[in-house]
C-alpha cells in the first residue's frame, strides 16, 4: 500500500492506493505537526547516544518538540469542527442589515450566506435541511409549519400592519375594498398577499366565491397590474413604496386590524439542537441592527440603496413607514398569530389547525432581546 500526497496551504491530505486499485482519503496532516513529530523522533534517537548533560537538552527539546506537535494538531483539530451557520436571505434583507449597522464583525462562526427571490423557497430550503435559520412571513411561516417543515420561529419583527396593502392602477375605478367584488386579485400563495385578500374581502362582506384569486410572486404581480391583467395586487414593502411612487398606484385597502405583519426568524429544529450559541448570537445581532437602523433610517435607505441598487428614496420611503422593530414571543404574540392561524384555516389557506405555540421556541427571545 503506497500514499501520495496533495498539499494546500499548510495541510497534506493523503490519498492512500489500496490492494484493490481504489483510493481512500487519509485524515489530513498539517505540515508544521509533522515537523515537529519528525524532530521528536530524531531527538529520541540522538538522547539514546548521548551524554547524560546531552540527554538533559534533548529531553527538554523533545518535550518542546512534543508540546508544538500537539498544539498544532489542537488547531488543526478545532478548525475542522468550526461552526458554520447556513443563513437564507433575499435581496436588502438581513445581510445588508448586519453589514451596515457594523454587527456582521468579529463572528466566532462562519456565516454561509444563500440569497432567495423570496420566502417561500427559504422555507424550502429549511425543510430540506439546506438551510439553518432564515426569515419568513408570519402566515408562510404557518404554511410551512402546517406542512410538516421541521422548524421554529426562534425570533421576530413587527412592523406597522397598513405597509401590506392591496393597490391598483392610477386610473382604477376601484376606489374602496367593497369594489372588489367581481374582481381579478394577485397576491402570493399562502402568504401574506393571499390572507390580506381573504380578510378584506370577509370584512367588506364579500364572499370568497364573488371574486378571483391570481396566485403570483411580487414581480409577476407588478406586471399583471401594470398591464391590466389583474384588477388590484396585495403586496408589502417595500413593494407598495415602489408602486406607488414610481408607477402612481394607489391603496384602496390595508392590514390595518387584519393582519399581524410579524416576520419570524425561522430555524430548523436540528440547527436549534446542534448550533444552539450560534444562533443566539446571530439572533442577538439582528435585533441590535434593528434597533440601530431605528435610529438612522437615512443612513439605512442610502447603504442599503447602494448595496442592492434600489431607489433610495423608495427605500426610505418604506422604512420610515415600516418602523420595523424587534419583539419578543411572548404570549401577546403567540395569541395573535393564533388568531391570524384560526382565520387563515377558515379562509382555506391553511390545510389543518396549528398550535402556534408549539411551532415557537421561547428560549432565545430573551437573552437576544437584552
Amino acid at each position: 500500500m503506497s500514499s501520495r500526497a496533495s498539499t494546500a496551504g499548510n495541510t497534506d491530505f493523503r490519498f492512500i492506493d489500496r490492494p484493490d486499485g481504489k483510493h481512500k482519503l487519509g485524515f489530513p496532516q498539517n505540515r508544521t505537526a509533522q515537523r515537529g513529530q519528525r524532530i521528536a523522533a530524531g531527538l529520541m534517537l540522538i538522547g539514546s547516544h548521548a551524554r547524560p548533560g546531552s540527554r538533559r537538552l534533548a529531553g527538554a527539546l523533545l518535550a518542546a518538540a512534543l508540546t508544538l506537535a500537539m498544539t498544532t494538531l489542537a488547531a488543526v483539530t478545532a478548525s475542522a469542527e468550526e461552526v458554520v451557520l447556513r443563513v437564507g436571505d433575499q435581496k436588502g434583507g438581513n445581510r445588508s442589515l448586519l453589514e451596515i449597522a457594523g454587527d456582521a464583525k468579529d463572528l466566532p462562526y462562519r456565516i454561509a450566506w444563500s440569497e432567495f427571490p423570496a420566502a417561500a423557497p427559504i422555507l424550502e430550503a429549511l425543510n430540506a435541511g439546506a438551510l439553518d435559520v432564515g426569515y419568513t412571513g408570519d402566515l408562510s411561516f404557518l404554511t410551512g409549519v402546517a406542512a410538516g417543515a421541521p422548524i421554529k420561529a426562534i425570533g421576530g419583527t413587527k412592523s406597522d400592519p397598513r405597509t401590506q396593502a392591496i393597490l391598483v392602477r392610477a386610473d382604477s375605478p376601484i376606489r374602496s375594498a367593497a369594489d372588489l367584488k367581481g374582481k381579478r386579485l394577485a397576491g402570493t400563495r399562502g402568504g401574506w398577499g393571499q390572507f390580506l385578500i381573504s380578510a378584506t374581502l370577509e370584512k367588506a362582506g364579500i364572499a370568497p366565491s364573488e371574486a378571483t384569486f391570481a396566485p403570483l410572486n411580487p414581480v409577476d404581480a407588478k406586471v399583471a397590474l401594470m398591464a391590466g391583467s389583474v384588477d388590484a395586487w396585495a403586496v408589502w414593502e417595500p413593494y407598495v413604496a415602489f408602486a406607488t411612487l414610481k408607477d402612481k398606484a394607489r391603496p384602496i385597502a390595508d392590514g390595518a386590524g387584519l393582519t399581524p405583519t410579524i416576520t419570524f426568524i425561522v430555524a430548523s429544529d436540528s440547527a436549534i439542537a446542534t448550533k444552539r450559541a450560534a444562533l443566539q448570537d446571530f439572533l442577538s445581532r439582528l435585533n441590535r441592527a434593528r434597533l440601530w437602523s431605528l435610529d438612522h433610517l437615512d443612513a439605512y435607505a442610502r447603504n442599503t440603496a447602494a448595496l442592492t441598487k434600489m431607489p433610495e428614496d423608495v427605500l426610505r420611503a418604506a422604512y420610515t413607514a415600516q418602523r420595523t422593530r424587534p419583539i419578543a414571543l411572548d404570549e401577546a404574540v403567540v395569541k395573535e398569530v393564533q388568531d391570524a392561524s384560526d382565520r387563515a384555516t377558515r379562509y382555506g389557506i391553511l390545510s389543518k389547525t396549528l398550535d402556534v405555540g408549539r411551532a415557537v421556541d421561547r428560549s432565545f427571545t430573551e437573552a437576544a432581546l437584552n
